[in-house]
């Protein structure tokens, strides 16, 4: 399944900024800032990180309701069974 590229920049985009605030924790840890702050920005990436696989699997579910395959009974209950038992 190929993203739309603008869909597959705005997500390029946003792993970049969680990459970026990785980062930012690592050096939180290594400064030794207070455990709070550090946890506030570990939830922060907890939840960016949650709406890129929400939208990417909605993207994956959009391409596989456009395809032949899903017409298929046991594909689509593949399918359905992968996207709810996705960690998101």
């Amino acid at each position: 399944m190929a993203l739309p590229p603008e869909t597959q920049q705005e997500l390029l985009r946003r792993m970049r900024r969680i990459e970026g605030q990785t980062q930012g924790i690592q050096r939180m840890l290594a400064e030794g800032r207070d455990c709070r702050e550090v946890l506030n920005q570990l939830a922060s990436i907890r939840a960016a990180t949650r709406s890129v696989s929400v939208e990417l699997a909605k993207h994956y579910a959009q391409a596989c309701l456009d395809d032949a395959v899903c017409r298929d009974p046991d594909s689509r209950e593949t399918i359905i069974d992968f996207l709810l038992h996705l960690p998101v």
